[in-house]
């Protein structure tokens, strides 16, 4: 809401884009630089390639609705190599931070998405697979970003 984002409609302005960016990275766990770095070249049916952090190439698997919120900017850039996001990574921090302090948010950052999208990840795949997915080689890693309540596993137990 603080960043203009309307459902289905075409970003116009940075902010707008900041919001795509914040919900395919609660879809998909993939950092912003990884978001960023988009173009239509790198978006298949199902799923996107990027470079992760550590150089290697990833395909990450696209949930419905990350599939959606692709296809809106997929629809206006014809250009196979442009990026699909028109906005800075420096622009996203200053960005969503305005944003954050606007709604009253604090101590959220837009790195944040990866904890949150992980651990409800973790809901549906198994660990090897989220651990692909996300990039990480060593499940110690995975569990730096998993953090599932007590309460939430033991709901999940009865």
């Amino acid at each position: 809401e603080a960043l203009g984002y309307i459902d289905g409609e075409e970003p116009s302005r940075s902010g707008h884009y900041v919001a795509y960016a914040f919900l395919v990275a609660l879809e998909t766990a993939m950092r912003a630089g990884e978001i960023l770095s988009l173009s239509r070249e790198k978006v298949f049916e199902k799923r996107v390639r990027v470079k992760g952090k550590n150089g290697d190439l990833r395909d990450v698997p696209l949930s419905a609705e990350a599939r959606s919120l692709l296809s809106v900017l997929l629809a206006m850039e014809p250009d196979k190599a442009a990026p699909l996001f028109k906005v800075s990574s420096a622009s996203v921090s200053v960005l969503f931070r305005k944003a954050c302090r606007k709604k009253g948010i604090e101590d959220l950052t837009f790195h944040d998405t990866r904890h949150d999208a992980i651990t409800r990840l973790a809901k549906k795949l198994e660990v090897l697979d989220l651990a692909r997915m996300v990039g990480h080689r060593d499940l110690r890693s995975l569990m730096i970003y998993y953090n599932e309540t007590a309460d939430s596993i033991a709901d999940r137990l009865d």
